[in-house]
């Protein structure tokens, strides 16, 4: 396991970037960062489910129109 290695930092247009070395690479997609005191913590981020992605939206509260939804015709075989 690799402990340490020193990284350079530098600008991205406004942002503040430092480049992951491979052996530090992360999986996926997205990762969370904070502050712990004077450290910056990256980690990464736990896949959202689509129930948790779901549970973000706002309830719809406007009423829909009726929908004439009328039987089915036979068929004939």
């Amino acid at each position: 396991m690799v402990g340490e290695r020193r990284v350079k930092i530098f600008r991205n247009g406004r942002n503040q970037a430092v480049r992951i070395p491979r052996e530090f690479e992360l999986p996926g997609e997205d990762a969370v960062m904070r502050k712990e005191g004077e450290r910056l913590v990256i980690e990464p981020a736990a896949p959202q489910s689509l129930l948790a992605l779901l549970k973000t939206l706002e309830p719809i509260v406007e009423d829909f129109a009726p929908i004439d939804d009328p039987a089915p015709a036979p068929v004939d075989q």
